[in-house]
């Protein structure tokens, strides 16, 4: 699932490619994936020019001439531009088509990505309902903040960081790497973590996410850039999909677990189990 450095990423590509770019012909093969509705969609953006690319955690926001339009990559989803004729692939299912006969295409081999239309006023409140937490900067991500939540759940940590309540942008994977870089074990509730540990945990998450933007994010199975470039953040993961390796700190056998449903990656040593 693309996380915030694979959304970011993403975003950048897209920002060199299609900002300043007319749509001239929206067409949507699957319109399920429309929760606004396909035939509004087809109908507004037609002559709608992309200004600004933004992202909110793990969501993509093309602001047009008169609209947001929100995407959410969910498990599998990708964008490709194309100068001029776009090749046949059942998986593609939203084309746009700019003035100067290049596209853009919305791929999603699951189905699960959703595209939304919103007027610009709609979008403070729409990202309140979602209930988001702030963004993982050091000016947005206050420490005070996220000890203070943390001390009033007994949510295991690692659930508590993949609901995006306490920061945005995590899933499994740098949720994996934060908690390795803190020394935190993942099956610990949030309210047992000291503030040694706390304060441990809000340094790496800003660190790892950070790096994963600067690396381009991580390519594990399919995941790919708005170029169609693959990212290298996989070249520097420590114990994310390393189960039976050394760990690179005490070389104690890396393991893996289910905890809440997802693959868990842990060094026994490092993270001691509650």
């Amino acid at each position: 699932m693309p996380e915030l450095p694979e959304v970011e990423t993403v975003r950048q590509g897209l920002e060199r490619l299609v900002v300043g770019k007319r749509i001239q012909k929206v067409e949507i093969a699957y319109p399920r994936m429309v929760l606004t509705g396909a035939k509004l969609l087809n109908e507004a953006l037609v002559g709608q020019e992309i200004c600004e690319i933004k992202r909110r955690g793990k969501y993509l926001l093309l602001y047009l001439t008169d609209f947001v339009l929100i995407s959410h990559l969910r498990m599998e989803g990708k964008y490709h531009y194309f100068r001029d004729q776009v090749p046949e692939n059942k998986h593609f299912h939203a084309f746009f088509t700019f003035t100067d006969g290049s596209h853009l295409v919305y791929q999603d081999v699951r189905k699960f990505g959703t595209l939304e239309l919103l007027g610009k006023e709609q979008v403070e409140d729409y990202f309140l309902s979602k209930k988001l937490g702030p963004e993982p900067t050091a000016e947005d991500f206050v420490y005070e903040a996220f000890c203070a939540q943390l001390a009033k759940s007994k949510k295991p940590i690692k659930a508590h960081l993949l609901d995006q309540t306490l920061v945005v942008g995590l899933g499994n994977i740098y949720v994996d790497e934060a908690l390795f870089q803190a020394g935190i074990h993942p099956a610990r509730s949030s309210h047992s973590l000291s503030r040694a540990e706390s304060k441990a945990l809000h340094q790496a998450i800003i660190a790892v996410l950070q790096l994963g933007v600067e690396k381009g994010g991580s390519t594990i199975r399919t995941y790919k850039n708005a170029l169609g470039m693959d990212g290298t953040m996989q070249d520097y993961l420590q114990v994310y999909g390393k189960q039976g390796q050394p760990c690179p700190r005490c070389q104690t056998e890396i393991l893996k677990f289910q905890l809440s449903g997802r693959g868990t990656h842990v060094c026994p040593r490092c993270q001691v189990a509650p």
